[in-house]
């Protein structure tokens, strides 16, 4: 006779007790450094309306939206057409009203808006929350997963930018321990639109921005052939490539040599001014560069601990919502463990115009997986069950109970074994398996003397202990 073996969804996973325990110690240290900065955490549904969701973060977001079918005989009011066509997106409209957010960023616009009243500008939240993409599972690369997200809505002050690329050193500071390498790339897409403007492909903008983004994952000559693949002329595809790796030599470009210089990349405005000059008198692109400017500037007087602060012109960011400074974390051999960037009307889909806004979200879980890959977690002890009391009768049961909630009211997480004279050996394999220091022995002597039998499960040493004492003790 077969059974089922019950499966997971691809792209998703169970977390047992120890990995909660890692889970939440990344929480805890993003929350403890966003309330040190000022913010304040809100959460949004699950699910939102499809239409608050489709739009909003362009066409290659829209592919990541998982759909949910609406309640009840849901063909019933089909769209006909649609569906005797086989048309999938005109048939979901009819179908599935409501989706899986697929970030935060897109909800908190939408709450503002519906909360303008009650909010005080500049509203600094920040919310941790699980999110959906349909996206293809890899490593690092989840369907389900966990953002951690900050945002400033309601100002343009750059001063903004300073604060979130603070509060990201602060993070990785804190949980990278100075053990492991990381790189935080800041851009504009500013500085973006004037290179595109500066070799005239304006209406070529999103194309070129997808494509840019790819630049770490599949090269030059990815980015190259995806660029002549939108139709984009070859001169314009060389002239623009030579200006965002900063070639010193378009012609040599125009020969078709290979390109083998890297962008780039420092924390100084030296890169910016010689970028500036290759895109030539584009006011956007100025404006970008300024600002970067006074980012990097800012940043610099605050004395940023982390070294890896880098000016990247190939970041783009996929996100069509983006408009200024963008920023995006990585280290070696790990997709993105953070991004963001500032965002100037994500609140006008919804009716509130000229909103700016700017923030940053942290991946959990692909953080996780650093920390994890790197032996960077610390010993979790006080998470799991501290002391045992062994359960050899039903008298010794009764005596244990009290003391048992007097150590659980000292905030000492304690159990007793819960099957009356189970065998002592079954009792202690219990304890080891749990990993629970300390195992409290009561019996007749120890009910007479009121003093308890307290064994150190990794030392092995045994001592006597008034319950007091043994508070006393543990507290050390």
């Amino acid at each position: 006779m077969s059974s089922n073996k019950p499966s997971l969804p691809k792209g998703t996973r169970d977390f047992s007790p120890i990995e909660m325990a890692r889970r939440n110690y990344i929480f805890d240290t993003i929350k403890k450094v966003y309330k040190k900065y000022g913010f304040q955490q809100i959460e949004t549904p699950a699910m939102e309306n499809l239409s608050t969701l489709v739009g909003t973060g362009g066409d290659e977001s829209d592919k990541l939206i998982f759909k949910i079918l609406n309640s009840g005989d849901y063909l019933a009011k089909a769209d006909e057409k649609a569906l005797k066509e086989k048309n999938a997106n005109g048939l979901t409209k009819s179908i599935a009203e409501k989706a899986l957010h697929y970030d935060l960023t897109v909800p908190f616009a939408r709450y503002v808006v519906q909360n303008q009243n009650e909010i005080t500008f500049p509203f600094r939240r920040f919310q941790i929350q699980p999110v959906w993409r349909a996206d293809r599972p890899q490593k690092g690369r989840y369907r389900e997963f966990y953002q951690c997200d900050a945002d400033i809505i309601g100002s343009d002050s750059l001063l903004n930018e300073v604060d979130l690329i603070k509060i990201i050193d602060d993070v990785f500071t804190e949980l990278f321990q100075g053990k492991l390498n990381y790189t935080v790339s800041v851009n504009n897409r500013k500085i973006l639109q004037g290179i595109v403007e500066s070799v005239g492909e304006q209406d070529k903008f999103e194309d070129i921005l997808v494509a840019i983004d790819k630049y770490d994952k599949i090269g030059e000559d990815g980015v190259i052939n995806e660029l002549l693949n939108a139709q984009i002329p070859s001169d314009s595809v060389l002239k623009l490539m030579s200006i965002i790796i900063n070639k010193t030599s378009y012609e040599k470009a125009k020969s078709n040599d290979k390109y083998s210089n890297k962008p780039d990349l420092d924390l100084t405005t030296s890169s910016l001014k010689s970028l500036s000059k290759l895109i030539g008198s584009t006011l956007i692109g100025d404006k970008g560069v300024d600002e970067l400017e006074f980012v990097f500037e800012k940043l610099k007087e605050l004395g940023v601990k982390s070294a890896n602060i880098k000016f990247d012109p190939t970041l783009s960011r996929g996100l069509g919502y983006y408009t200024g400074t963008i920023i995006e974390v990585k280290v070696d051999n790990f997709p993105s463990i953070c991004g963001g960037g500032r965002y100037d009307d994500l609140t006008g889909k919804f009716g509130l115009k000229d909103v700016s806004g700017v923030g940053i979200s942290f991946g959990a879980d692909r953080i996780y997986d650093v920390l994890l890959d790197n032996n960077l977690y610390p010993e979790f002890e006080g998470d799991s069950t501290q002391v045992l009391f062994v359960n050899f009768g039903e008298k010794e049961q009764d005596y244990c109970l009290p003391l048992l909630f007097q150590l659980r009211n000292e905030d000492i997480n304690a159990e007793i074994y819960p099957d009356v004279g189970a065998k002592l050996k079954k009792q202690m394999t219990f304890a080891n398996n749990k990993n629970i220091n300390y195992v409290v022995l009561v019996g007749s002597d120890e009910m007479a003397s009121g003093k308890l039998t307290v064994k150190n499960m990794k030392t092995g040493e045994q001592h006597a202990f008034t319950i007091e004492e043994l508070i006393q003790e543990l507290k050390k």
